[in-house]
């Protein structure tokens, strides 16, 4: 997963400002090259725009799919926002978060091949929050 910002991503980003006129917190390319933007979570809506109308013309321009997620001081809320649309219940319990899912679709996709999805989630999720050690589906 990709953190450091270079030309390239600094241009990503003022062109996610422009399209979308709100403040960008964070960005982050993961290693499926999923392009994560994180904003807060006060102007979520306005970033993602009507009928996802700037995710579209952001997807299109950047020729890659893209996810924009707002940020919340919260652990579990924030990463319920970043699992977003997949439905679990998150909890913390000693510095690891838990989530628990049902249905074996959404596990697989959570964790995804090699586990490289759990893994890019835990890297964001730490970025944010220190204290955090691990991420588990269960």
């Amino acid at each position: 997963m990709s953190r450091i910002y270079n030309a390239e991503s600094l241009k990503i980003m003022t062109l996610f400002e422009k399209i979308t006129r709100t403040r960008i917190k964070d960005y982050f390319i993961d290693d499926n090259n999923l392009q994560t933007f994180v904003v807060d979570e006060i102007v979520l809506g306005k970033a993602i725009g009507k009928q996802a109308v700037n995710v579209k013309k952001l997807q299109k321009l950047l020729n890659s799919k893209i996810r924009i997620v707002g940020f919340s001081n919260n652990p579990e809320k924030f990463t319920k926002n970043l699992i977003y649309p997949l439905k679990a219940e998150i909890e913390l319990k000693e510095n690891i978060i838990l989530i628990k899912s049902t249905d074996t679709k959404t596990k697989a996709f959570l964790i995804g091949r090699n586990q490289v999805n759990l893994k890019n989630n835990l890297k964001i999720l730490k970025k944010y929050f220190k204290n955090i050690e691990d991420l588990k589906v269960i």
